[in-house]
């Protein structure tokens, strides 16, 4: 056999029996399959003459004999040593055992709570990210803070502009649209019990507390978090962010730290503006519908509601903010690099960022009415 194993595999057929000769290894693999793919599947083989033998030709003679055929191979084939006979048996084993496990059959209520278990896992470690993210941030600002040399001024004053001023306008509008339809509606329900003067301190304690900072929140999440993981996803995607790395930069402090902290001085201003428009539009319907004056609407609002609303309500706004942001660029960072990853990952920013807002403003809700505030 020694003038044998060095030649190329091949496969005989005389008129009693194959025979596999030579090395049936990988370099010859492509030779030997169109051989065998000529062959029907045969009872047994003649071995006596093979060479080398690797998985691949293993996998070969496998197809040849079938699986029923490897297993019976010490009776048929006893020169064949243990270590090649171990082998066939295991590329047997693997072909016969197939790829994937069968599953039973789920009943439409398993399938339901199999799903169901999947959605909250996966909420589980998106909330896991989110929760380390913001402690990757924290203790970034923190290190930050104490080398004034590595603060961004400019940066900061860029992000202040594009995520709080250039938001101003549809803010105020917004608000003062909503403000309208608040005291139309107070208007309307009030009016069956004769307490119409009661929509100046509806429209005042839902913008004070609530709508005034809400809206903002909510429109600097569409605007600005989606905003935030466009562009640090196509950054992403354009490999700047490995740049920046190579450059020794750490992108959290370039990057994520200025939109955070510009949001942050961002939404409180907004939620002034907003809560300001809000009631300036619950006025004008008060003084149109309702014949009260402006200067009443103002003695009431210094008469009746205590200044503690006010601060309960733009408290809010640096939390809803500081969240905002940060899910915002979270998102950008998992952006693959492709468009269309980057563009789901901005509607998940959007998505996540108007939840949690909302989950927060009702937490804190209920915190201040256990606390009576």
């Amino acid at each position: 056999m020694p003038d044998t194993a060095s030649r190329p595999g091949m496969l005989e057929q005389d008129a009693h029996r194959l025979s596999a000769v030579g090395d049936w290894t990988l370099p010859h693999y492509a030779r030997l399959r169109e051989a065998v793919a000529k062959v029907h599947q045969a009872e047994s083989i003649d071995l006596q003459r093979l060479g080398e033998l690797d998985t691949s030709g293993a996998a070969l003679l496998v197809d040849l004999l079938g699986p029923e055929g490897v297993h019976d191979i010490a009776q048929w084939a006893p020169q064949l040593s243990p270590e090649r006979q171990a082998l066939l048996r295991v590329v047997a084993d693997a072909t016969r055992r197939p790829l994937y496990p069968p599953t039973a059959p789920r009943s439409g209520l398993t399938a339901a709570l199999a799903r169901l278990g999947q959605v909250v896992e996966l909420l589980a470690r998106q909330q896991l990210r989110l929760v380390a993210f913001i402690g990757l941030t924290l203790t970034t600002l923190l290190a930050t803070l104490v080398t004034p040399r590595r603060w961004r001024i400019t940066s900061l004053a860029a992000q202040v502009q594009q995520s709080g001023l250039n938001a101003i306008p549809i803010v105020a509008l917004l608000t003062f649209l909503v403000g309208a339809v608040v005291a139309f509606l107070g208007a309307t329900v009030l009016r069956d019990f004769g307490a119409t003067i009661y929509t100046v301190n509806l429209v005042a304690y839902a913008f004070l507390r609530e709508f005034g900072v809400l809206l903002a929140a909510i429109l600097l999440a569409g605007r600005t978090a989606s905003a935030f993981t466009a562009q640090i996803g196509a950054m992403k995607a354009n490999e700047e962010l490995d740049a920046l790395r190579a450059q020794g930069l750490d992108p959290v402090q370039l990057l994520v730290l200025p939109r955070v902290l510009a949001m942050v001085v961002s939404l409180p201003i907004l939620a002034l503006i907003g809560t300001l428009s809000g009631m300036l539009g619950g006025a004008l319907v008060c003084a149109m519908a309702l014949d009260i004056s402006t200067t009443q609407f103002l003695t009431i609002l210094q008469r009746d509601i205590p200044l503690s609303h006010f601060a309960v309500g733009i408290g809010k706004a640096p939390l809803f903010a500081f969240v905002i942001a940060v899910i915002g660029c979270l998102e950008g960072f998992k952006a693959g690099a492709s468009a269309q990853s980057v563009g789901e990952h901005t509607t998940s920013s959007v998505v996540q960022s108007i939840f949690m807002v909302i989950l927060l403003d009702a937490l804190a809700a209920l915190f201040f009415m256990e606390m009576g505030w």
